[in-house]
């Protein structure tokens, strides 16, 4: 295949799902000799939450107040502002990751500047508000081309969409992510306090979908005879921009994990019973994986759930949902698989995870999983796709004008 210009489109520069996806794939496609360039908004102005080893582009972009659809907006503006000549669209494809750059990929295929993009759906949200809806299903209706990482993803793709989208899979860096300890992991540890243990990490923040709430009141079940547990609670909430305008960060449900843990008589802060790092440096996530006994994820929505590949990947044992898309990808005896609607049951396979035999078994299941789930194999599997919708040399086809083309909020009926 002759090497590709393609542009990779996310919602924001932090460690986010979506980001963190992106600036790995585009990474593994340079790898193979293409020239994959990853840009997303940036209204802070610092950058990309890590270096990269690929080309990156900080959008400009500006703070923006008010609810997820007016901060949603101001994204895809900033979007078509910087795509806004031709000069500026010269990829052979452009592929969005999130619900904001497929609605500019969009917008700019309506206006003739690109042929069609791809997109990646990471996730299908419930959200209250019809404009946030209306460019959630516009950003997967217009594509020209659709991936999920999951089957169940596809499944539901095909049910709610009727369309078809292939299974790319996600990756892991086997060089970071790994069972060998590093000079940094004894300096985190006094940084974060973090006693003799049990330790056990969730990663997220307080968020409905990860299931924050039955987290916090299994390990309160934990402490009840293992009073030297710690939970630490890694990653920020999702706010709009991070979560990419999307209804994710719920206040109520911030307030209910609080509640929660007040209720249980459970500290907050650096050397007590929780820790809540907020948002944590990627450079310090495998130390963070290693220094856990236990990976809690009974996460209730997932298009993958890339932590518990990292978890697993640094040797530490993972509680999962007993259901897709975890059962896709783990072998039976590579986690311990759970109900993540029953406390009691979490808080028993937390408890199990620290059975030394068991533990053993769970770690011998790592380099396995890394031959398969490898970033260059996941980039390899997008080529297809990609080649499928690159154009070939053709006449200029003039640019698209009137209102239906330059209005970012007009959804075709059928839409």
């Amino acid at each position: 295949m002759d090497s590709l210009r393609i542009a990779i489109l996310t919602h924001a520069t932090g460690p986010r799902g979506g980001g963190v996806h992106a600036l790995s794939l585009g990474e593994a496609l340079c790898a193979l000799g293409h020239e994959a360039v990853v840009h997303a908004p940036d209204p802070t102005g610092s950058g990309f939450f890590r270096n990269a080893a690929c080309p990156v582009v900080s959008v400009a972009a500006k703070p923006v107040a008010g609810p997820a659809s007016a901060r949603a907006g101001a994204r895809i503006a900033d979007y078509l502002a910087h795509f806004a000549t031709p000069a500026a669209c010269d990829f052979d494809v452009f592929h969005a990751q999130c619900s904001i750059s497929g609605n500019a990929l969009a917008t700019l295929a309506r206006r003739r500047l690109i042929p069609g993009f791809v997109r990646t759906v990471h996730s299908v949200t419930t959200v209250a508000d019809p404009t946030l809806a209306r460019w959630q299903d516009r950003a997967i209706i217009d594509a020209a081309r659709l991936l999920t990482l999951s089957q169940i993803g596809a499944l539901h793709l095909a049910a709610e969409y009727g369309v078809a989208a292939e299974v790319v899979g996600n990756g892991v860096d086997g060089a970071a992510f790994n069972p060998e300890p590093d000079s940094g992991e004894a300096a985190l540890s006094r940084r974060l306090g973090l006693s003799s243990g049990p330790i056990f990490l969730s990663v997220g923040g307080f968020e409905p979908r990860k299931n924050t709430l039955a987290i916090i009141e299994a390990f309160a079940i934990l402490r009840r005879d293992m009073p030297h547990a710690q939970l630490v609670l890694a990653g920020a909430d999702a706010s709009g921009d991070q979560a990419g305008g999307q209804a994710g960060y719920h206040a109520g449900y911030h307030a209910r994990c609080c509640a929660a843990l007040e209720r249980e008589g459970l500290e907050v802060g650096p050397g007590r019973p929780v820790i809540r790092t907020g948002s944590i440096a990627q450079a310090d996530m495998p130390g963070l994986y290693r220094l856990a006994d236990t990976l809690v994820s009974p996460s209730l929505a997932e298009s993958f759930g890339l932590c518990v590949l990292e978890s697993v990947a640094c040797g530490t044992p993972v509680v999962v949902p007993a259901r897709a898309p975890f059962s896709e990808y783990l072998p039976p005896d590579a986690a311990l698989w759970v109900d993540p609607g029953d406390t009691g049951a979490i808080a028993a396979a937390m408890r199990a995870s620290l059975e030394p035999a068991r533990r053993a078994r769970l770690r011998n299941r790592a380099p396995d999983l890394l031959r398969a789930h490898g970033w260059s194999a996941c980039a390899a599997r997008h080529l297809p796709v990609y080649a499928a919708l690159a154009p070939e040399p053709s006449p200029a086809v003039p640019f698209a004008t009137g209102a239906a083309a330059w209005n970012v909020l007009w959804v075709p009926p059928d839409a």
